[in-house]
């Protein structure tokens, strides 16, 4: 779940690049800049391994991707969910320098540089989307818990693929928990998109259409 979120969870913060800032987009009474959108290109490009994008249709994904945090964001406040802990962003980041740049620190700079980020930016990054994964598992995973037979009926749904993935042993009693996982986190993921897309829905969303030249 977590692969899944780190493309798809990007925060609004301040890019160390001067940029020319005006209102993108309006989210109820928060407002999305210009910068916004760029540090968020910025940081996406980045986590992604991907060139820099600064075209009307990555700037028009980006506020999209924003206004979605936003709506997030409130959601945190309002429902007084709690911020993850900073030793799990910390974590976080040292497996990403481990994977990434054989656990050097200079490697990792080098890379971050001709993006614009700063470590502290990047460690910021990451903890608020850790703070969005824990959000969405406290808000519904509660709602999700699956019965045994529901268990069962979706080992066998997937029993193909499951023996491609587990040929020397994929019993229903030997999968049961990876089968459970695999289900409750499809549902958290159903339950997830159609709270937002209906939060979308719900809230006062303003473009600003020059932004996006």
């Amino acid at each position: 779940m977590r692969s899944l979120f780190l493309l798809l969870i990007m925060a609004g913060a301040l890019s160390a690049v001067v940029v020319l800032d005006r209102m993108a987009a309006i989210v109820g009474k928060h407002v999305i800049k210009t910068s916004d959108i760029d540090w968020d290109l910025r940081v996406t490009a980045f986590l992604n391994r991907e060139p820099l994008d600064f075209s009307s249709q990555a700037k028009r994904k980006s506020a999209e991707r924003l206004i979605d945090q936003e709506i997030i964001r409130q959601e945190i406040v309002t429902g007084n969910y709690r911020r993850a802990p900073d030793s799990d962003a910390a974590a976080l980041e040292a497996e990403l320098k481990r994977d990434r740049f054989g656990g050097s620190d200079q490697r990792m700079r080098a890379e971050l540089q001709p993006y614009g980020i700063t470590e502290d930016q990047l460690r910021a990054q990451l903890l608020w989307q850790l703070t969005v994964l824990r959000f969405i598992d406290e808000r519904f995973r509660p709602a999700v818990i699956g019965t045994e037979e529901e268990v069962r009926a979706y080992y066998e749904q997937h029993l193909a693929e499951l023996r491609r993935q587990y040929p020397d042993n994929n019993s229903f009693e030997a999968l049961e928990l990876k089968v459970r996982s695999l289900l409750e986190g499809q549902r958290i993921n159903e339950n997830f998109n159609q709270w937002l897309e209906q939060a979308r829905k719900r809230a006062r969303i303003e473009y600003k259409q020059e932004a996006f030249q």
